[in-house]
């Protein structure tokens, strides 16, 4: 063999082992990127299954606090504030691992509910302290109650006649009260076939003792038959543990003082001559009431 072939053949080796040198590094990197990559993924789906159990925990929480709430009002505003946690806990469980801008997101939304549900449980301590007061007071009475038999019985019965002073107090009143069978005009019409609407005004009295706030009216108008006059035998309200038919409602806001109101009865059916009553109600009372004519 002669020395350039020995020389070609050692440069051919030396060449072969770079190569494999390189190979072997490239599938170090290779190998070692690819660990790195696995194990950021392992971590994004480990922080997103945190995330998703603090999710259902502070779910869980609004659940239990649900479950000892007598206060209607709280008790809606820790379902609405559950319904909002479980959408977002689903909007979580769609999105991807690997979507970091998602998951910051949701994770922010998490701290905002985190400062809301720690403001509600300040909410319902202190609603627990003050029930634990009024349940201790209530038990003091109690046991001084029951000192007698007559004494006991004698501040029952001042308490039903303060209760039942206060709902009275507080009831609705309509004043007022008239009734005017025009056309759509508006003008008057004494002749029965030419009334196209029926026109109630009356006033709601003040009454600063009533809760204020949006109240719905009621009105029935009786025929001379003593049938209900209404556009559709669907249309009822609750009224002495029954549901009875309306011929008109309408919702108004109530602040305590003087509130005119006005109704209209667009006729759109036969009316007998006779006599009509229109009967006004609210909150599950009869409120008002007055009777008119129509002739022929």
């Amino acid at each position: 063999m002669s020395t350039e072939t020995r020389n070609n053949s050692k440069i051919l080796i030396a060449i072969i082992i770079i190569l494999i040198a390189g190979i072997g590094i490239a599938a170090y990197f290779i190998f070692n990127q690819r660990t790195q990559i696995e194990e950021l993924q392992e971590v994004s789906s480990l922080n997103k299954q945190q995330l998703e159990d603090e999710y259902e925990n502070i779910s869980m929480q609004y659940e239990g606090f649900k479950m000892n709430i007598k206060n209607d009002s709280l008790l809606l505003k820790l379902t609405n504030e559950q319904a909002k946690v479980q959408r977002l806990l689903d909007e979580l469980r769609t999105v991807k691992a690997e979507n970091k801008a998602e998951i910051n997101r949701l994770n922010q939304e998490l701290g905002t509910l985190r400062k809301i549900l720690k403001s509600y449980i300040t909410q319902i301590d202190s609603l627990n302290k003050a029930n634990e007061q009024l349940r201790k007071a209530n038990q003091e009475i109690t046991n001084k109650y029951q000192e007698t038999s007559r004494t006991l019985n004698e501040v029952t019965q001042e308490k039903a006649n303060l209760t039942e002073k206060v709902t009275r107090a507080a009831k609705l009143d309509a004043t007022g009260i008239s009734i005017q069978a025009t056309n759509k005009k508006g003008k008057v019409q004494k002749k029965i076939n030419k009334v196209e609407q029926l026109v109630l005004n009356f006033l709601i009295t003040k009454n600063i003792t009533a809760e204020p706030g949006e109240r719905t009216i009621y009105v029935r108008i009786m025929k001379p038959d003593n049938d209900v006059l209404t556009k559709n035998q669907a249309n009822v309200f609750p009224f002495e543990n029954k549901e009875i038919n309306y011929s008109m409602k309408k919702v108004i806001e109530y602040g305590g003082e003087e509130t005119p109101v006005t109704m209209y009865w667009i006729v759109e059916e036969f009316l007998m001559p006779g006599t009509y009553r229109a009967d006004i109600f609210a909150d599950g009372n009869r409120i008002g009431s007055r009777s008119f004519t129509l002739q022929n």
